[in-house]
């Protein structure tokens, strides 16, 4: 009965992350679970990253320190 109150209780499980794990790999619901591995930011996005500032980058910084130039 301990256990059932103790996994109900989120607040206690905070405390007690051991109980966390033991509730999981007891948890039948969880084992008849169909899981699947889904890794979309392994795929490489169609804009390669560059390492040199666009226009916009560089206008957006000229901005901003004009912006807060003091006299």
């Amino acid at each position: 009965m301990e256990h059932l109150h103790l996994t109900s209780n989120p607040f206690a499980l905070m405390l007690d992350p051991g109980a966390v794990f033991l509730a999981i790999e007891q948890s039948e619901r969880l084992s008849r679970l169909k899981s699947r591995i889904c890794r979309p930011l392994d795929k490489p996005l169609g804009v390669p990253a560059s390492d040199t500032p666009s226009e916009i980058d560089l206008a957006l910084d000229a901005a901003f320190e004009t912006a807060f130039e003091t006299e």
